[in-house]
């Protein structure tokens, strides 16, 4: 199936359900990896942050099979690679924007239970509707509305005594620290996902999926330097093997984590963005936070997390939120129906 077959509506569902399920699973996975390499003595937050978008080296697989496919169709005028420089100026920068994302968020897991994190990642969506609105002119109703200000609401209600939620042997200072940390790293992926949708509208050139996966490679490849930078100053890079050695899980478990976390972190991106290609980011942001209580429930399975009465409220009004989104968007497609053409009544003899 040709993916630069961009106006088949078909082909569109089909790519839309396989990066829902890219992000499902880098959603999920992505951050309980991350937490277990904290739990079991990982220290190196930039590491943490660099794997995030280290595996993008993954995603020239599928764009090596696209290129053949065009190769074997289109001979040896298939073209390489898409990208103009213009996009590639506006992908780079996204991609350092994203590094940044990736240290905050990295902070907030070294410093917080994965529930209590994923909580307070929710409230993304309420800062992805507010700048879709003011990017990407995004249109909403009563029942958007609603959503977020539940949302909003259920994100802030983890402010209240989180000292007992506070992991054992941390400061208030290192928690709300990382409770702060984790809030920014929402609000900026919160920008980020429209300001990649108004990139794809402003490109002076047409994006299909190729293209797509052409500008996750680098967003991935500039927030990687990002990191890399901030792994030289804090000189991560001499500190991994001695951390492997001393890994609560053993050496070889060690590098097992870390390969498998810059994997489901590589799936989490390129399908948040394939789906803001398919549909928009508020979509997009919407099937992240919606993959909320699994994640919940996961990290209190695998980790014996606490789910007090805060997370229990806080999660109501999220599943609440979830709720009144999607069913505004069913009643909107159901009341949005073709204008019948009517034929106009003849016009009588004078």
């Amino acid at each position: 199936m040709e993916l630069e077959a961009q106006g088949n509506t078909a082909v569109k569902k089909v790519l839309l359900i396989l990066n829902c399920i890219l992000l499902s699973i880098g959603n999920c996975g992505g951050p309980l990896i991350m937490r277990l390499y904290f739990i079991h003595g990982g220290k190196r937050v930039w590491l943490s942050s660099w794997l995030e978008t280290g595996g993008w080296p993954i995603v020239l697989l599928p764009l090596t099979v696209t290129y053949f496919h065009r190769r074997s169709t289109q001979g040896p005028r298939a073209k390489l690679f898409f990208m103009k420089p213009p996009l590639f100026i506006a992908s780079a920068g996204i991609g350092i924007l994203t590094g940044l994302d990736d240290y905050l968020y990295a902070y907030g897991v070294a410093r917080l239970p994965i529930s209590t994190t994923s909580l307070i990642v929710a409230s993304h969506l309420a800062f992805t509707a507010g700048f879709a609105f003011l990017l990407v002119r995004q249109k909403f109703t009563s029942y958007k509305i609603n959503a977020l200000v539940l949302l909003t609401i259920g994100a802030g209600v983890l402010a209240l005594h989180t000292s007992n939620d506070r992991p054992e042997g941390e400061s208030n200072k290192q928690y709300f620290v990382g409770f702060l940390t984790t809030l920014g790293a929402a609000a900026l992926y919160g920008f980020l996902l429209p300001l990649i949708e108004l990139t794809y509208k402003k490109a002076k050139q047409e994006i299909t999926y190729s293209l797509v996966m052409e500008v996750q490679i680098v967003m991935s490849l500039f927030a990687t330097l990002f990191c890399t930078v901030g792994m030289l100053i804090n000189k991560d890079f001499k500190a991994i093997p001695r951390e492997a050695r001393e890994f609560g899980l053993g050496e070889t478990k060690y590098y097992v984590v870390l390969v498998w976390s810059a994997i489901f972190w590589q799936a989490f991106f390129l399908g948040a963005i394939g789906i803001i290609f398919c549909a928009s980011s508020l979509l997009s942001a919407v099937v992240i936070a919606v993959l909320l209580p699994v994640t919940e429930v996961l990290a209190v399975i695998f980790y014996y997390e606490k789910f007090q009465a805060e997370k229990g409220v806080a999660l109501a009004l999220s599943l609440w939120g979830f709720t009144s989104y999607f069913y505004g968007e069913i009643k909107h497609s159901k009341n949005k129906k073709p204008t019948p053409v009517t034929e106009m009544p003849p016009i009588p003899n004078p």
